[in-house]
């Protein structure tokens, strides 16, 4: 599906529903969204946003895309939630390398749960896949320093590229410690949106945009956020600049 999410082309749900893991999730877009598909009578929204359930009729859909993408990887659901088999997220990983030899795309993957992922890599994909797919870039959310150890673990995956959404960014967070020790290759930031939405500081974006800035890693603001509305686009500038900073891939 065609996306609005500006750092992305397209989504590809092989997976949907999911559960709360920290704060960041309280008023996640999924929960929202979700009942407005199944009230559409969108195939695979059909139960309660928190049923984790695996649509492999869906597996192959990125290979019918013929001009290459930049592809979000399950934003209404987690891949390495513990609901999802190893074995289904192999499946996953084989069409995604596939897809980079039949289509050139890139996938993006965003997780709240870097451990799970390790565990998948070390008991199942290295065996796989030998190399981690290079087409394939690995991320986690961390909203506050609480969540920022997130990182430690994520970089224990061998992926070209690995990235942070600090979004919804709840607190100022000091990334420097992972990006200097070449971690994190792209950092994503932006505020909470919606109702009831919590307030970003512009210092915050700020702080970790001067982060990303003096380790010469991309820094891509995405929206301010607002109970009245996100701020993206063209409204999304900080200090009178767009920041839409894309790692890059060699």
């Amino acid at each position: 599906m065609a996306s609005s999410i500006e750092w992305t082309d397209e989504t590809w749900n092989p997976v949907t529903g999911c559960t709360r893991v920290s704060p960041g999730c309280d008023h996640c877009y999924m929960y929202a969204l979700y009942p407005r598909l199944k009230g559409m009578g969108v195939p695979g929204y059909e139960t309660a946003p928190s049923d984790v359930r695996l649509l492999p009729e869906r597996l192959r859909l990125p290979l019918t895309w013929r001009n290459p993408k930049n592809v979000f990887v399950n934003s209404m659901s987690d891949l390495f939630h513990s609901r999802v088999p190893f074995e289904f997220i192999s499946e996953v990983f084989e069409v995604m390398r596939e897809a980079s030899l039949k289509r050139g795309h890139i996938f993006q993957v965003l997780t709240k749960r870097p451990g799970r992922a390790v565990a998948w890599w070390e008991q199942h994909g290295a065996e796989l896949f030998g190399d981690w797919p290079t087409n394939v870039w690995i991320g986690t959310s961390v909203e506050s320093p609480k969540y920022a150890p997130r990182l430690t673990v994520l970089r224990r995956l061998p992926a070209p590229v690995r990235f942070v959404s600090a979004e919804p960014l709840l607190e100022c967070v000091d990334l420097s410690p992972w990006l200097e020790d070449g971690t994190l290759d792209w950092v994503i930031v932006g505020g909470e949106s919606g109702r009831g939405a919590r307030p970003m500081e512009l210092e915050w974006a700020r702080c970790i945009r001067d982060q990303c800035v003096a380790s010469e890693v991309a820094f891509f603001l995405k929206q301010l956020g607002g109970s009245r509305g996100k701020r993206g686009g063209e409204e999304a500038a900080l200090d009178g600049e767009l920041w839409r900073g894309m790692p890059l891939v060699v």
